[in-house]
Order: structure tokens, then sequence, then C-alpha cells
């Protein structure tokens, strides 16, 4: 299994250079008659391919309805961008995700992430009940507490490496931060892990609960 700074060396590699300059320069060959250049590769449509392989759990706006599945939309396409390197390279687990991941080059991974990074976000539908004014709250107060506005922000809109967590789907949340809590779901750092370890799972609930009622911008 890599270790974490491994992983932070292969992120930045991915995603700091430039497309093209994978490789160092050679030294100039000898000179030959001239070659006709090469036809320019055909730019490939992600969009297309989102609706082709991703809408049908993930929803064509990035807004699922299906339970424990991401809500896409308004998500920064770094972190879009980390999570489908974390399964691709067996660090997150999800047998979905993970057969997905595993046919994508790093060039798709870009145009993927990039695509999902322009989708806006989407407002939930209305709830069945009104939320809880006590419960929202306290969840507010215990985002306050444990510093989780410090890193997702007052909206909790997230940005660069760290997700959008309002409107968020609850029982996504909920899964989410328990696994974080128990270590059983590993993150690009440490951070959220150390975060969360020692926040009692009732006030993960909680806060799960915050979140995914919480409309943002």
């Amino acid at each position: 299994m890599r270790t974490a700074a491994s992983l932070v060396c292969s992120m930045a590699v991915l995603f700091a250079l430039a497309p093209g300059a994978w490789g160092q320069a050679r030294p100039a060959a000898p000179k030959a008659a001239p070659k006709a250049a090469p036809a320019a590769a055909a730019k490939v449509d992600y969009a297309a391919r989102f609706a082709g392989l991703c809408a049908a759990c993930h929803g064509a706006n990035g807004r699922s309805d299906l339970a424990n599945t991401p809500v896409l939309a308004g998500q920064p396409s770094l972190y879009a961008a980390t999570q489908l390197f974390l399964f691709r390279e067996g660090r997150r687990s999800n047998e979905a995700m993970t057969a997905v991941a595993k046919t994508l080059t790093d060039d798709d991974l870009r145009g993927f992430s990039d695509y999902i990074g322009t989708l806006p976000a989407v407002a939930a539908p209305p709830a069945a009940t009104p939320a809880d004014a006590a419960r929202m709250a306290k969840g507010r107060a215990l985002a306050d507490q444990y510093k989780c506005v410090f890193c997702h922000g007052a909206e909790l809109a997230g940005g660069q490496q760290v997700p959008r967590i309002a409107g968020q789907h609850e029982d996504y949340l909920r899964e989410s931060l328990r696994g974080f809590h128990s270590g059983k779901r590993p993150g690009y750092t440490q951070a959220m892990v150390a975060a969360v370890s020692q926040i009692p799972v009732e006030d993960l609930d909680l806060l799960a609960y915050y979140a995914a009622r919480f409309p943002g911008k």
C-alpha cells in the first residue's frame, strides 16, 4: 500500500505538470527531410462522456437521487480529481467507482474533474418535513466548535481539495464522517481522520443532519 507521502508526490506530478510535459526534452535529432505535421488529436467531449458514464448514478446535472450516492454539483474540480485518483489507485473502496476509475487515464482524470467543476450547485428538493430548528442550531454550533467551517467555509461550499458539503445527501455525509472516525475511509491527507476521530458519533450524525439541510450558496 502506498504511503500518504507517495500519494502526495503522485498527485503533485499528475496535476502540477501541464499536458504534454510528462517527459524530459531529448537531444536534437540529426537533420532530416521535413515531415508533415501530425494531425491534432481530437478533443474529448467530457460532458458527453459524463452523460454516458456518470449521469445514471450521479444525475445529469450532478445531483443524484440515489441513496448514499454523492452530489457532484458544486464540487471543486481538484477535489473531484483527487477522489477519482484515490479510487483508481485502490485507496478508496467502492466496487462501482473502482471499476470505472481503473479505466481512466491521467487525461481522463483531468477531463472529468474539470467538467465536474463546471457544474453549478443544485439545491436539494423540498424536504417532506421542515428541518428541526433546535437540531440545526446545535449542528451550526458543532460546525463552529469542531472547526468544520475553517476548511469548508462559512457557507460549507468547500474549495480546492475540500468538498462542498452544503446540501450533500445526509446518508452519504453520515457514512463518510463515520468512515473517517473509524479510519475505514482514507483521505488524501490525514486531516479529516485527525479532525473527526475524537468527535462523538452522535455529534457526527448531527453534523451530517445540519450540513445536508444547510442551503449554502
